[in-house]
């Protein structure tokens, strides 16, 4: 079996979401902006209870994986690639 394509888990579709969601708020006015900034930060909720689960500091965590996500995006390289 062999699928160029994998799936991320451990919440970094969520993260990815969130990061778009934001840089998406950025760009319209009003209570819109401040909804969508919400929602993108509700998303980040399941990566911080992976991380508090794991027992890992989840604000060190995230703050490294926004940074992450702002360098590379969602294509990030698999094991062996």
């Amino acid at each position: 079996f062999q699928n160029d394509s994998v799936v991320a888990g451990g919440g970094a579709i969520e993260m990815e979401l969130s990061k778009y969601l934001r840089d998406y708020s950025r760009t319209i006015p009003g209570k819109q902006q401040l909804l969508i900034g919400a929602y993108a930060k509700a998303l980040e909720i399941i990566p911080r209870q992976l991380c508090d689960n794991a027992g890992f500091d989840a604000t060190n965590i995230l703050n490294k994986l926004r940074a992450k996500h702002a360098q590379v995006g969602a294509h990030l390289p698999t094991e062996g690639s």
